[in-house]
């Protein structure tokens, strides 16, 4: 016990003698799995307990509609172990992070049917690798990364907008994350804001999701591409992986029409972000995400729509801000669930 647990220092003192306080000893060599999914790429990495990266494979091809993502998932983990040599009495455990109805306390993934791989993907994972293993929703990763590493820190009620594919949301209401009675507060793409009749992921039509979204901006490049625009995106999707990267990078590098089109879904993203400042009256707006990485082109747009469409009473105490995680939040995230729910097993 004494190598696991050290002192930290002493309290602030409260009248009487200064109380000593403990930590886990962060220079333990156990190690800790993340699996960040998202609807297109699956990254795994392995971190120590200060949360500082080991090994990371990102970018992973896997499509969440395909009928074989769970065993190309599990499939990627194997190879993932063999490659770097870890070793699994050293996993304290694996934290799997992904879009959807995530039951955290279920461990299943209810965006799924129950005869889907993905339905019950935590459970797969434990099994075939016997770690235990934790699950949450993508987003609420993301936000409990940004109160435990990044722009909430110092703030007890946020909303954490992560801006990937689709448009997820966090909320951090006094310093914890708030899930809802089903569990799955923070449905922010599928809120009946677009004007387009563009059908959504969910099979709803209208969703925030269409217009304000990665996926969104992407599209509509495409479609000025087709119309005769130029866009050196054309030139980088063929390069890069991961159509999100190609979008970062012609907007880094100047390129008006993507540039245009991330202006109009941070518009849209702004005009959402009105109605949950009149509902929540949060302390601040946080971007997060892949889309956090082009923050500096999104968040004018954002800041008139909500100028626009928000009472100015209710909002002028809401700060809006870019968080500098970008994509490295879901994994932190991830990494950060995993310690929490299994760090007995190394005090025990």
């Amino acid at each position: 016990m004494k190598d696991i647990i050290v002192e930290k220092g002493y309290a602030a003192s409260t009248g009487g003698r200064k109380a000593i306080q403990y930590m886990l000893n962060e220079d333990l060599n156990h190690i800790v799995l993340s699996l960040s999914i998202d609807q297109f790429y699956t990254s795994i990495a392995s971190s120590n307990l200060r949360t500082e990266v080991l090994h990371s494979e990102n970018n992973i091809p896997i499509d969440l509609k395909g009928p074989e993502a769970s065993a190309i998932i599990m499939d990627s983990l194997e190879d993932f172990l063999s490659k770097h040599q870890i070793r699994k009495h050293l996993v304290i455990g694996i934290g799997i992070s992904m879009p959807g109805f995530v039951n955290s306390e279920t461990g299943l993934n209810e965006s799924y049917s129950e005869d889907s791989s993905l339905y019950n993907i935590r459970e797969q994972i434990e099994n075939r690798f016997e770690i235990p293993a934790v699950i949450d929703n993508d987003s609420r990763c993301v936000a409990w990364a940004e109160k435990k590493f990044g722009e909430a820190q110092d703030s007890s009620h946020s909303l954490v907008i992560n801006l990937n594919w689709g448009v997820g949301l966090g909320i951090l209401i006094n310093d914890d994350i708030f899930k809802g009675t089903s569990g799955f507060a923070g449905e922010f793409s599928h809120i009946p804001l677009s004007d387009t009749l563009t059908l959504c992921s969910c099979g709803k039509r209208g969703c925030l999701e269409v217009e304000a979204s990665i996926s969104a901006a992407i599209r509509n490049i495409q479609k000025d591409i087709k119309k005769g625009a130029y866009s050196i995106y054309e030139k980088l999707e063929l390069e890069h992986n991961n159509k999100v990267e190609a979008l970062i990078k012609s907007v880094q590098i100047g390129d008006q029409v993507a540039i245009n089109n991330i202006g109009k879904i941070g518009y849209l993203l702004g005009k959402g972000i009105s109605t949950l400042i009149h509902i929540l009256n949060p302390h601040r707006i946080i971007i997060s995400g892949r889309g956090a990485e082009i923050g500096q082109i999104l968040a004018p747009h954002i800041q008139v729509a909500v100028n626009e469409y928000s009472i100015p009473k209710i909002a002028k105490k809401t700060t809006l801000s870019i968080s500098t995680l970008h994509r490295s939040a879901q994994q932190l995230g991830t990494t950060a669930l995993v310690i929490e729910k299994f760090i007995a097993r190394i005090i025990n």
